[in-house]
């Protein structure tokens, strides 16, 4: 199937190895859409990057090392796609920027151990994340998750004014 990056292992755990190469460049793919939409008069506080399995790695990944301080980064059913190596590159304006991570208790794709490994890293880096846990959630979103989504969101949303 298509992918953001390489994945060495299903399911996914807190020792899965990482493929960091494939996923920098991935990142590099999402920074320029930022670019793009910034460029274009999008104030940086409201782009909020938001991704589901490989999808909220890539996103957790892109808003760390986004230069800038981003509205936010949703991740659904992530994890921590890469090594302690790269805390070097995380600016402390990209340490300002919101995330939201939401996990099922009952994922078989993405173990919820995976999830549990990020808020020692994320507060060791000294980035704020919301935590959400949703008992009996397989590797999926449901109704719940884009509700809380949705406002938080509008939450963070800047005027334009």
């Amino acid at each position: 199937m298509p992918s953001w990056f390489d994945i060495h292992e299903i399911p996914v755990t807190a020792n899965s190895p990482n493929d960091e190469s494939s996923l920098l460049k991935a990142v590099q793919n999402v920074h320029a859409t930022i670019d793009k939409e910034i460029a274009a008069g999008t104030n940086p506080n409201n782009i909020f990057i938001c991704g589901f399995s490989q999808g909220g790695a890539l996103t957790l990944a892109s808003v760390l090392l986004y230069p800038k301080t981003l509205g936010g980064g949703a991740v659904f059913s992530g994890w921590v796609p890469f090594n302690s190596s790269v805390i070097e590159q995380i600016t402390p304006e990209a340490k300002r920027t919101p995330i939201l991570w939401s996990h099922g208790l009952s994922d078989k794709t993405v173990l919820f151990e995976a999830r549990q490994a990020a808020p020692p890293f994320l507060e060791k880096i000294g980035v704020s994340c919301e935590f959400k846990a949703y008992p009996g959630l397989a590797h999926s979103i449901n109704n719940e998750e884009l509700k809380h989504l949705e406002s938080w969101i509008k939450a963070r949303l800047q005027s334009s004014s």
